[in-house]
């Protein structure tokens, strides 16, 4: 899902985890978090303007990770999320409250 925000406005983690990737090497998600989560989740939060943890870090629920953008092909300021189990991508808005 697409989240328009202002650029800069906090990016939290949907729950606990371990940083597996931070960085921007996929051109079109730019500035790219993936967390790994207990029971086999992933979540994705893509388009950041500056990553505030590294690779390897534990997060906690509601931690600010990342602050939001506009990078990669993003056409406005942003939060992309991406949810996934298992690497089968699912709904997000199935899962948030």
């Amino acid at each position: 899902i697409d989240i328009s925000v202002p650029v800069g406005t906090s990016v939290k983690a949907t729950e606990n985890g371990i940083v597996i990737y931070s960085d921007s090497e996929l051109q079109e998600y730019g500035n790219l978090l993936l967390i790994r989560h207990d029971g086999g989740w992933v979540s994705a939060y893509a388009h950041n303007s500056s990553l505030h943890v590294k690779r390897g870090e534990k997060v906690r629920r509601g931690q600010i990770i990342a602050k939001s953008g506009k990078t990669g092909n993003a056409q406005r300021p942003m939060i992309h999320f991406e949810l996934r189990k298992d690497s089968n991508p699912v709904n997000p808005l199935t899962y948030l409250k």
